[in-house]
């Protein structure tokens, strides 16, 4: 996909910093076209993460949601009037 050495792997694909500097157009363009990270890793054995801009915010978002007691206790209304097909409630605090 990157058109150069990347170890493939689940999560997230891994390459080492000299192929990534050597191809770093590509490296970039494929980290924002398939929204997946990709690890860089320096000898060193020390290691950085390239994610898209688009895909750090929406990161972002996502812990803030987690982080959010209210808003959790919301989802978690929200999911149990669904499962009783009763539909969403506002709560007081809303």
């Amino acid at each position: 996909m990157y058109g150069i050495s990347v170890h493939k792997g689940g999560f997230m694909d891994t390459i080492s910093i000299n192929n990534f500097r050597d191809n770093l157009d590509n490296a970039v363009k494929e980290v924002v076209n398939r929204h997946k990270p990709l690890k860089v890793t320096r000898r060193a054995g020390e290691a950085f993460v390239v994610i898209s801009a688009e895909d750090w915010e929406r990161e972002q978002e996502t812990l803030h949601v987690l982080q959010s007691s209210n808003l959790m206790q919301q989802i978690a209304h929200s999911l149990e009037t669904h499962k009783r097909r009763q539909g969403s409630q506002p709560l007081n605090s809303q």
